[in-house]
């Protein structure tokens, strides 16, 4: 997952907004969101390849995401698949905040991330590179592939464009149109994250398409006061071209 937006009590009907897309290597196996029959309350698509998530929600309104950090000088070969801490956020009994710091206790053993965690009652993050634990208030918060609210090009369009759009609910269309933007940076304004300034220009905007690799999937969350979920997600073919949709409407079991 490659880019999170997140309305946290933004909205005054829709207490949790979240538009996301995932990016990753074409040829990595993932079916889309679903619910787990090994874990039936989990809603989630599911990398093939380890067996874990990058994003989810469960019956009880837990939800959880997580954006690997970009940066070659901390690539940890063999490291566990981060994916399984998704998994085990979402499947948890803890608050968001003593899950968060039961994950930064073991977070230094995978490759470098950030970790979005909600109980239902309060949203925080964990950043493996700084260590940092906290929880959010209420507003509009954007994720890539660096710490939140880093001010990428990408991150800084798709909160302006996030925040046009919660005004627009409920009418989802602004949402899935800022994910499918893929109009590059400028060169100048493009973050050095120590890949090739091609790469660089590849994976700066929203929606990517690169040499085997690009956005395969776009997701958009919206869960109203009434905890009535709609978990919308849009799959895409090694072109960047509709591949297929599924869209999941329930009720929380909370009763949130």
């Amino acid at each position: 997952m490659c880019l999170i937006v997140v309305g946290w009590h933004a909205h005054p009907a829709y207490p949790l907004v979240v538009a996301a897309n995932r990016d990753e290597f074409l040829a990595r196996p993932a079916v889309p969101a679903h619910w787990w029959t090994d874990a039936p309350d989990l809603l989630a698509g599911r990398d093939l390849e380890a067996g874990g998530t990058w994003m989810g929600l469960s019956r009880g309104g837990r939800f959880a995401a997580l954006t690997n950090y970009r940066d070659p000088t901390l690539h940890r070969p063999g490291a566990p698949s981060r994916g399984t801490l998704v998994r085990d956020c979402l499947t948890g009994n803890d608050d968001a905040d003593r899950q968060l710091r039961k994950v930064a206790e073991v977070s230094a053993q995978y490759a470098a991330f950030n970790l979005l965690v909600s109980d239902g009652r309060q949203l925080g993050i964990h950043e493996s590179t700084t260590g940092a634990v906290r929880m959010l208030d209420p507003g509009v918060y954007g994720l890539s592939n660096h710490v939140l609210d880093t001010p990428w090009p990408k991150v800084k369009l798709a909160r302006e464009r996030f925040t046009a759009a919660l005004g627009c609910l409920p009418d989802t269309d602004a949402f899935l149109a800022l994910l499918r933007d893929d109009e590059p940076a400028p060169d100048h304004h493009l973050p050095e994250t120590g890949v090739s300034a091609d790469w660089e220009r590849w994976l700066s905007p929203a929606f990517i398409r690169a040499p085997g690799y690009g956005t395969r999937c776009s997701t958009l969350i919206l869960v109203d006061h009434g905890s009535k979920v709609t978990f919308r997600e849009w799959s895409w073919n090694e072109r960047g071209e509709f591949a297929s949709e599924v869209t999941h409407r329930f009720t929380l079991a909370s009763g949130r």
